[in-house]
């Protein structure tokens, strides 16, 4: 079963990720469809992928059931996994590519072995504000950033640090569920960071961080439903919210409020 599909930032490439433990690259340019990657390191079903912008390369991040999020690269043609890390789990640790990710206790009776990341979001490139307040003739300043949602019911902020190492930044908390899927929403370097997020709890809650730290994020329920949510997704401009749950409904949220 295919789980999630995604186009890379030009459309000339298709990741998916399934229950075969597998993510697979496809060219599909003039209408082609043509196997380039199959990419094997996950230890159980794979959610999702997500593509980061193309200013940094061709990178990949995909999550999985098996509680970890895997960044992968391609150079000179050829996809490599260049960091793994077990995101959801108490240890709040994260591993370079090839080696473990470190033991955590057990919590309230529940082994983080036994629970999985569910979604990745990558975020904007460009940092916010950078665009607003930086000097003429200057580039805008540029991270790497991504979130990850679990079945620890959080939402996870990640880093990469000058030294090349991703560390877990921060936790959200305010749902009461596995968290299914968390998407940031895209940007033109203005001053709000947002995140949209979605859970077996029925809820949807926009996450909003105003300051230039990127340290204080504030969630306002956007709607409960009484069903779970599964996705959630923004359009290009960042003003609209589609949100697909258990009811077999889509619907589209118009006129976000939080937005500037």
């Amino acid at each position: 079963m295919i789980h999630d599909a995604q186009m890379d930032y030009y459309g000339t490439r298709l990741a998916t990720c399934s229950s075969d433990r597998s993510v697979k690259i496809f060219d599909v340019r003039n209408g082609g469809q043509i196997l380039i990657a199959d990419l094997r390191g996950h230890e159980g079903p794979v959610w999702q992928v997500a593509w980061a912008h193309p200013m940094y390369g061709n990178i990949l991040a995909s999550c999985s059931y098996d509680r970890k999020v895997i960044i992968w690269k391609e150079e000179n043609g050829t996809w490599e996994k260049t960091h793994e890390h077990s995101g959801h789990d108490s240890s709040g640790t994260l591993s370079v590519a090839g080696g473990a990710g470190e033991g955590a206790p057990c919590e309230e009776g529940r082994c983080p072995a036994e629970i999985g990341c569910n979604a990745v979001s990558w975020a904007p490139a460009v940092v916010p504000g950078s665009l607003i307040d930086q000097p003429s003739g200057q580039k805008p300043n540029y991270i790497k950033k991504f979130a990850s949602g679990g079945c620890d019911n959080l939402i996870k902020l990640w880093k990469e640090e000058e030294d090349g190492q991703w560390k877990e930044e921060q936790k959200l908390e305010a749902h009461s569920d596995w968290v299914r899927d968390v998407a940031w929403a895209p940007s033109i370097g203005l001053p709000t960071s947002t995140i949209a997020s979605c859970s077996q709890d029925g809820r949807v809650f926009i996450w909003t961080c105003d300051d230039a730290s990127g340290n204080t994020w504030s969630p306002k329920l956007l709607h409960k439903f009484n069903d779970v949510v599964w996705h959630v997704s923004w359009s290009i401009t960042a003003n609209i919210l589609a949100v697909s749950g258990g009811d077999n409904k889509l619907q589209v949220r118009p006129q976000v409020d939080h937005l500037p």
